[in-house]
């Protein structure tokens, strides 16, 4: 019987022990890696991690704020207490990247320092809504970036109710693309002359920083329908140079621009027997007068050589250009001549070489634009300037691939809606951290 017992017990207290041993087993396998701590640690740490124009402000004091008139580098960073001694270094040791004297008022900047007390680490300075600059107070490393930005594709449609500008600015298309737009199709199509109801369609791709549109690209397809005929705008890159052509193949780009001023209002046209304003009798009027405010842009419709630049009682300023043996054009009354625009000079398509004004004889702000065909002033808005090369025949069939791929682009974007592609993001943005 005692051995009976003693072997029941034996038995349990082998079970016991395994049971022990087992437990003991499961709960050193639960305790926590001590390794794998340190890596979660390590990984929490760096999620907390700020990040600020590509610094690690982790922990650090940042002030934001905006320049005000006049205020200059150091009245901005004395009360961060940087000594004049390192604002002065700073100020001299950026003239290469950005110079300080160019800080404007109610642009952003950025002081970043250990602590309110404690001297001023970073200052940081955005003089547009795309670029910031970096000064490192400490190692005095200066330095420009561009903020992280997206690209967003527009397909715009829409019906001409007033203007060509009035229609478009109304969906928020940018001026740059309204101007790229008329120069386009400027010699096909009168923008002076258009009749409710045209039609016009436009891709391009707008720039976003901070959700702001700061830039727009070039136009990548474009259509206009003027009077029940359509005209179309096709990118295609021959002999290594992309250019725009209508659907028959004929290229859109021509030695002159159609306008010497970006998109505006014709006043006055080439006319025998005008009735001048000032001098109050009947004479001819050889030029084309175009409106706009003092100081627009005066363009070089195309390349050439300057042979007059200077002013007289009758015309004011005025540039005048020798284009080639058979074609001369003058530009008058500007406010004020262009820098570097001086006899001898060369000049390219679509150079700024002058200011609109009144200056000479005019009652009013605007450009009096003249063109010469061998020799003879002629009326510039009924000159036939002819076109750059067509596409090759070498070139045809991709040529009609690439029509086909447009028209159907040009097709899909509703004539009064818009298509917004999904934008992507910049490169930038993985390297500064942002």
């Amino acid at each position: 019987m005692n051995n009976k017992w003693i072997g029941i017990a034996a038995l349990a207290l082998t079970l016991g022990a395994g049971a022990i041993f087992q437990i003991s087993k499961e709960s050193q396998s639960e305790q926590p890696d001590p390794l794998a701590i340190a890596a979660d640690s390590a990984a929490l740490q760096k999620e907390k991690e700020v990040f600020l124009y590509g610094i690690n402000v982790t922990g650090l004091n940042i002030v934001e704020g905006t320049v005000s008139k006049n205020q200059t580098l150091a009245s901005i960073l004395s009360p961060f207490n940087v000594p004049y001694q390192i604002i002065d270094e700073i100020a001299k040791k950026s003239k290469a990247v950005f110079d300080v004297r160019g800080i404007a008022a109610n642009k952003k900047f950025t002081i970043i320092s250990p602590s309110a007390s404690e001297q001023a680490q970073f200052f940081i300075y955005e003089p547009n809504p795309a670029e910031y600059v970096v000064f490192n107070l400490d190692s005095m490393d200066i330095y420009k970036a561009e903020k992280p930005a997206e690209y967003r594709t527009r397909e715009i449609g829409g019906t001409i109710e007033n203007s060509l500008y009035v229609d478009m600015d109304k969906k928020e298309v940018s001026i740059a693309v309204i101007n790229k737009f008329a120069d386009l199709f400027g010699w096909s199509v009168d923008f002076q002359a258009l009749q409710k109801g045209d039609e016009f369609k436009v891709v391009y791709e707008e720039k976003i920083v901070d959700g702001n549109v700061v830039g727009v690209s070039g136009i990548q397809l474009a259509y206009f329908q003027h009077n029940g005929k359509p005209y179309h705008a096709i990118p295609f890159e021959q002999n290594g140079e992309t250019n725009f052509f209508d659907q028959e193949g004929n290229s859109l780009k021509k030695a002159f621009l159609r306008d010497p001023l970006e998109y505006t209002r014709i006043s006055s046209r080439y006319n025998l027997k005008r009735f001048h304003p000032v001098q109050k009798r009947y004479k001819p009027h050889l030029g084309t007068d175009y409106a706009a405010r003092t100081g627009t842009e005066i363009r070089s419709v195309g390349d050439g050589t300057v042979v007059e630049a200077k002013y007289t009682s009758a015309n004011g300023n005025y540039v005048k250009i020798k284009h080639n043996g058979t074609y001369t054009t003058q530009y008058l009354h500007m406010s004020k001549i262009g820098k570097g625009i001086k006899a001898g000079a060369r000049v390219s398509q679509g150079q700024v070489i002058g200011y609109v004004g009144s200056t000479g004889l005019a009652t009013g702000p605007h450009l009096c634009f003249r063109f010469w065909k061998n020799g003879k002033q002629e009326d510039w808005l009924a000159e036939d300037i002819p076109p750059s090369e067509p596409i090759s025949k070498a070139n045809l069939a991709a040529f009609e691939s690439k029509k086909m791929e447009s028209m159907s682009q040009l097709a899909s974007i509703p004539l009064n809606g818009e298509k917004r592609l999904l934008a992507t993001l910049s490169d930038s943005l993985a390297v500064q951290g942002l």
